[in-house]
């Protein structure tokens, strides 16, 4: 790419596969340049399951986003979902050699490090490792050890896990498709940074992204991410249902759904009728939207349900962990009338519709600010994020060079002189470079 501060964003989901050009404006908020969207084949449940049709779908969706930004595309921020995600809490500690020197971003490294260690089940591989708090010498509830004295440290941590041949699948189809991997992003994580707010974050909240294939779950309090989850279930399910409830095709189906569809059965009346034109010169179907709703409900509440389990699971339910923001719906599936509501009941939680429109910069087009495109958004963002680090390290690496030149010649300083460090490599960076090592050996 060119322009070095533009960054793309891939969303390979279940239904639709969303290209999306963007970069920073003056004032620091995304802006759009262009987008491709293109029908996802080959993918099920999140995870690819026919390479050839994914590349296809993915060329398509980059060309879209091409000649609408006018820009040539090189390197992508691909979102990882999908039915093979889960979470696990975990705790490690490590015990440091000399307590008189204060805890640094080394010792953090090696604590992160050893929980990389941990067995998983076969053909498994941890995504993420998100810190929680610390604990030094047994305080605990600290949320930034570093600078502190200690000689044991401690820490909760939430650890993602993954699928290893389903992320290679994805690295595989981006780079046929004639990209470069930039960075792996969790999708529900993608999300949450287009669609939440810092008080939102803080205060305690559950993001549901309801996609074709997968509703992906994360909860955040006290302005760190606490859990996630994975449903296999979204969108088509709904659509597989209305197909099989009213005998009809599956265009017909989705377009029921999007049109006429309600979460809430108690809003037609019984004399509300649609009438589907039958199949080559065959009857027409008559359908009340009645019976619609409640096909669509049933298997709504199903999903509800199971991503309401997994709120509790985290703990929403004791006191210090509540989540006083609720809940914050988006994706897709977040546009079906009445939804809301019925979350609302169901779980008893505040619930809103979550459009990607907090960090999009003002003159934005409507449909961007779609809860669609929210993953779509948010890899963009964590590209561009991804951009500055890099070049916060080059900036430190030529910072440390001149540092370097200064102490060797004045020697005695070197222990009076601590570099700030950059931020640390997150594990998607190591991944990410892991997946394109593999790929390019398995030329």
């Amino acid at each position: 790419m060119e322009n070095h501060n533009i960054s793309v964003g891939l969303d390979i989901g279940t239904t639709k596969i969303v290209a999306m050009i963007g970069r920073k404006n003056e004032y620091g908020k995304v802006e759009i340049l262009g987008v491709g969207k293109s029908k996802s084949m080959g993918v099920h449940r999140g995870v690819v399951n026919n390479i050839t049709q994914t590349i296809q779908s993915i060329q398509q969706a980059v060309q879209e986003a091409e000649a609408a930004a006018s820009e040539r595309i090189e390197e992508v921020t691909v979102g990882i979902a999908g039915q093979h995600i889960r979470s696990l809490q975990h705790s490690d500690y490590i015990t440091r050699d000399n307590s008189e020197l204060v805890i640094d971003e080394n010792d953090i490294d090696r604590l992160i490090n050893q929980v990389h260690k941990l067995v998983m089940l076969p053909g498994e591989e941890i995504i993420h490792v998100l810190p929680q708090e610390f604990k030094v010498d047994g305080q605990a509830e600290i949320k930034e050890p570093i600078g502190m004295y200690g000689g044991r440290l401690e820490a909760n941590f939430h650890v993602v896990v993954g699928q290893v041949s389903s992320i290679r699948n994805i690295g595989r189809c981006v780079k046929s498709s004639g990209l470069q991997l930039e960075g792996i992003t969790l999708e529900p994580l993608a999300s949450a940074n287009a669609v939440l707010s810092r008080e939102e974050k803080e205060a305690g909240v559950a993001l549901i992204d309801i996609g074709g294939g997968t509703t992906d779950l994360a909860v955040f309090k006290d302005g760190i991410i606490r859990h996630t989850a994975v449903i296999p279930f979204g969108g088509n399910v709904i659509t597989e249902d209305i197909k099989e409830g009213c005998s009809i095709i599956e265009k017909q189906a989705e377009l029921l759904k999007m049109k006429f569809g309600s979460a809430w059965p108690g809003e037609n009346k019984d004399n509300e009728i649609v009438s589907i034109p039958g199949l080559r010169g065959r009857e027409p179907k008559e359908i009340t939207l009645k019976n619609l709703s409640k096909i669509i409900h049933a298997r709504v509440v199903e999903i509800v349900e199971q991503v309401y389990v997994e709120i509790k699971n985290y703990g929403h339910e004791e006191q210090k962990k509540k989540l006083i923001a609720g809940i914050v719906l988006t994706g897709g599936g977040s546009q079906l009338k009445h939804l809301k509501q019925l979350v609302e009941y169901i779980t008893g939680m505040d619930t809103r519709i979550g459009y990607p429109n907090e960090h999009l910069a003002g003159d934005s087009d409507e449909d961007i600010a779609s809860p669609l495109f929210a993953t779509a958004v948010g890899l963009v963002m964590d590209g561009l994020k991804r951009q500055d680090r890099k070049r916060a390290e080059e900036v430190e690496e030529e910072l440390d060079t001149v540092l370097e030149a200064e102490q060797s010649m004045d020697a005695e300083n070197e222990v009076v002189v601590e570099e700030p460090k950059a931020e640390r490599r997150s594990f998607l960076d190591k991944l990410t470079e892991r997946v394109k090592e593999f790929l390019d050996n398995a030329e």
